[in-house]
């Protein structure tokens, strides 16, 4: 079983018609020993000021300016995960996991890292 870490970047099959995608992983590593999921936000170059979007600093295998839709959360089984493309900066990470705990509603110091 592959395992990532959270704020890793992976390239991910989401399972849309070729849609492939960098996405960051959210969950910890094994979040459930009975099944080889990993939680995941996409990365799109879909930006609409959406307060659930999180800035993301253009790292040189992306061709265009970014961000991290908290929104389009997703579980997915760690057999879709291509390959790592690289790790968020941490203050990156931590600003996508206030968005998230922002829109499910749960204050940020419940979130273990």
């Amino acid at each position: 079983m592959t395992s990532f870490r959270r704020g890793d970047i992976v390239l991910v099959d989401l399972g849309f018609a070729a849609k492939v995608r960098p996405c960051v992983v959210l969950s910890g590593t094994r979040p459930d020993r009975t099944r080889n999921l990993c939680i995941v936000v996409p990365v799109t170059r879909e930006i609409r000021g959406a307060e659930c979007e999180v800035p993301f600093p253009k790292p040189a295998w992306l061709r265009e300016t970014s961000v991290i839709n908290v929104l389009g959360i997703a579980g997915v089984d760690q057999a879709r995960v291509q390959r790592r493309l690289g790790a968020l900066p941490p203050e990156r990470l931590d600003a996508v996991l206030e968005t998230f705990c922002r829109v499910v509603g749960v204050e940020s110091k419940h979130l273990a890292p």
